[in-house]
């Protein structure tokens, strides 16, 4: 960081975005909706416009918009595509199908990314359970296949594919945490059937829908499989600049203008959710720039030494800002500490084998947390914006922490530190 880090005044805008995420919705929806943009936007701009004239830190800004752009390229292009593959289900899902599905995310979250994995299977799922679809679901939902389940290679979840660009060997990934997300993904989905078998039980239509209609499948845009195949490609890609960006965007337009009306409308496809997850991370990519500066400059200060201290403060700031660079501070502040440079990809390599511990607990800790807010992580407000334009119950912003993170996740991931530390 060439520049200094403001005040941490300064990181006030971004307190209010999250409050206002927070409140707003449940107050009052239908008002948030309209005046979501100019509530978010300006306070983002307010910091940018500081960074730029009074920091006179352009090159960062630039950084940072960089990086929301090729954010907002990956999960754009992903949606779009998924858009246009429609798993075509009939019949209401068992407690025993949810788990299934769920499971098969967690794994397939690994292979086109959680983003990839949500978007693919959120409409299927959300199918299958209308019929009894309660809050619990979605939150589950997010739990395991936005973010835990992509926790086995560097394509699952974003801040595993910066460790790996920065230098992070590919494999290290699954060899290092194998285990951590077996026992994570296992007690969740667990923890998911009792829940949903519970409810499947009690439920009022329960002795009226049963089994009468047989499951048929199958699968239609079976061409988007080539689009996505190309995203994910794309995602290697590093130079030239933007040409990474470019491929995801153009096999998103290639898949838009070649898949029917039909599996579009079966889909309920709109650009809404992704719009409002475009705007709502711009303010927050630019709101968080200066809590992420102050940490980054002010960690050392802290005292932050041990793997116990790294999985605590890297999950609870990855549930509050943005797991993939507050997974990029850590690993800095980290290496820091042994005389090691995040820019030199030999150091990283070098990190990884000799102070593999520190490595692992950051890993894990920002893969995990990202699930405990909306906004921990990208895919996390696009199933919501999803459930919620399918006119399902989806948790506010709040409920969605109290009732369900708290409860469920929180747990998990006290086991998951005390079984593995």
């Amino acid at each position: 960081m060439t520049h200094a880090a403001p005040d941490l005044i300064w990181s006030l805008p971004f307190a209010l975005i999250l409050i206002q995420i927070a409140v707003w919705p449940a107050v009052s929806p239908h008002k948030w909706e309209k005046l979501y943009p100019w509530l978010t936007l300006p306070l983002g701009a307010i910091v940018a416009v500081y960074y730029l004239f009074e920091l006179r830190a352009a090159d960062h800004v630039l950084h940072v918009a960089h990086e929301y752009f090729s954010f907002i390229a990956l999960i754009g292009s992903l949606f779009v595509v998924s858009g246009g593959l429609l798993i075509a289900m009939v019949g209401q899902f068992t407690p025993k199908q949810n788990l299934l599905l769920l499971a098969f995310g967690a794994v397939l979250a690994n292979v086109v990314g959680t983003t990839g994995a949500s978007m693919i299977l959120i409409r299927p799922y959300m199918r299958g359970n209308t019929w009894r679809f309660q809050k619990y679901h979605i939150a589950f939902f997010i739990f395991i296949v936005a973010n835990c389940g992509g926790a086995l290679t560097p394509i699952g979840d974003p801040p595993l594919f910066l460790g790996y660009l920065r230098g992070v060997p590919f494999f290290w990934v699954f060899q290092a945490l194998w285990y951590k997300w077996l026992i994570a993904t296992l007690l969740l989905l667990a923890i998911f059937y009792w829940v949903d078998e519970r409810e499947y039980r009690h439920h009022k239509e329960f002795e009226r829908i049963g089994a009468e209609q047989e499951d048929v499948f199958s699968l239609l845009g079976k061409w988007n499989l080539l689009f996505l195949a190309v995203i994910v490609g794309a995602a290697f890609v590093q130079k030239p600049l933007f040409l990474r960006e470019a491929l995801m965007i153009g096999a998103a337009i290639a898949s838009y203008f070649t898949t029917s009306k039909h599996v579009h409308e079966r889909n309920h496809f709109s650009f809404h959710p992704v719009r409002e997850v475009a705007i709502l991370f711009a303010a927050i990519f630019a709101a968080m720039m200066p809590a992420l500066d102050w940490l980054s400059q002010h960690a050392g200060e802290l005292g932050i030494v041990s793997t116990t201290q790294f999985y605590w403060l890297t999950g609870g700031l990855s549930a509050v800002l943005d797991n993939a660079p507050t997974y990029l501070n850590f690993l800095s502040t980290a290496m820091g500490l042994h005389g090691m440079d995040v820019g030199n990809v030999k150091d990283v390599a070098r990190f990884s084998v000799e102070h593999g511990d520190l490595l692992r607990t950051i890993s894990i800790s920002a893969v995990c947390f990202g699930a405990m807010t909306y906004i921990g992580n990208g895919p996390n407000f696009m199933c919501k914006a999803i459930a919620e334009s399918a006119k399902l119950p989806t948790p506010t912003f709040a409920e969605y922490i109290y009732k369900y993170a708290l409860p469920f996740l929180l747990p998990v991931l006290v086991v998951t530190w005390l079984l593995v530390y």
